[in-house]
């Protein structure tokens, strides 16, 4: 599997994608506070934040007892550039933009 197929992978997910929202909102949380707000047990959220780290989504660090996640970025924009910068990003922000009106989100 190349590095593409590995960051789709984790992000084709729901819980994984939570964690990395979690991880952008507050860097640097350990997996007793990350397991905190999913329904799924300690052990679960340890394979998922593993499908990440094997994708280069998360990284850690251990300080003391604690192993700290940390969110890369990075493969996220390596493939927004490869894929999304390959289309006409104004006429797509235009759509992104005119999408809630067309379909009456912005009452």
């Amino acid at each position: 599997m190349d590095d593409d197929d590995a960051v789709f992978k984790a992000l084709a997910d729901s819980s994984r994608r939570q964690l990395l929202d979690w991880l952008r909102d507050r860097n640097g949380q350990t997996l007793g506070r990350l397991s905190q707000g999913l329904a799924m047990s300690r052990q679960a959220v340890t394979k998922h934040l593993g499908v990440l780290e094997g994708a280069n989504l998360v990284s850690t660090q251990r300080r003391g007892r604690e192993k700290l996640h940390f969110i890369n970025p990075v493969p996220i924009n390596q493939i927004a550039e490869r894929w999304i910068s390959k289309f006409e990003q104004p006429r797509l922000h235009a759509l992104a933009r005119l999408k809630p009106t067309l379909e009456g989100e912005d009452q």
